[in-house]
């Protein structure tokens, strides 16, 4: 028995004429609201409020960035403004002397036990402790 499979799944329906769902939404919502505007507001502050209004609207729904729509962008934006923000990175002020090296506290160096029962655990061991001191990714080796 043959199935069909679907293609152009990425690629939305055109349901009003030209329009997809959303767009068709986009652009009844934003000439719905300068309509409103119109009918609350004088002539001339309800186009300078409606204006920006209505190229929002349109720029949701045609306008693409990076092969994005721009609600998206809209959306990273809004998201970005309104969550914490984690800085990892702090500048630390050293003083400097006359060797030219900063005055911070010196190494602290690791006490590493001396393996002696057999050569070849204290060889994994070394391996082991080298590992973790320099992790290797896995995708390194690819990009060589």
């Amino acid at each position: 028995m043959r199935y069909q499979v679907p293609q152009f799944i990425e690629v939305e329906d055109k349901i009003f004429g030209p329009l997809t769902f959303k767009q068709f939404i986009y652009i009844v919502g934003g000439v719905g609201m300068a309509v409103v505007l119109f009918i609350f507001l004088p002539r001339f502050l309800a186009i300078i409020i409606s204006l920006p209004i209505i190229l929002f609207a349109s720029a949701l729904a045609f306008y693409k960035v990076n092969g994005k729509p721009f609600v998206s962008m809209v959306e990273a934006f809004l998201k970005y403004l309104l969550t914490n923000k984690l800085y990892i990175w702090k500048k630390v002020d050293r003083e400097i002397t006359k060797n030219g090296q900063g005055t911070n506290k010196p190494l602290q160096q690791v006490y590493v036990p001396k393996l002696s029962e057999s050569k070849l655990k204290e060889l994994s061991w070394n391996l082991d402790i080298k590992e973790n001191q320099n992790p290797v990714t896995p995708n390194s080796d690819s990009q060589l």
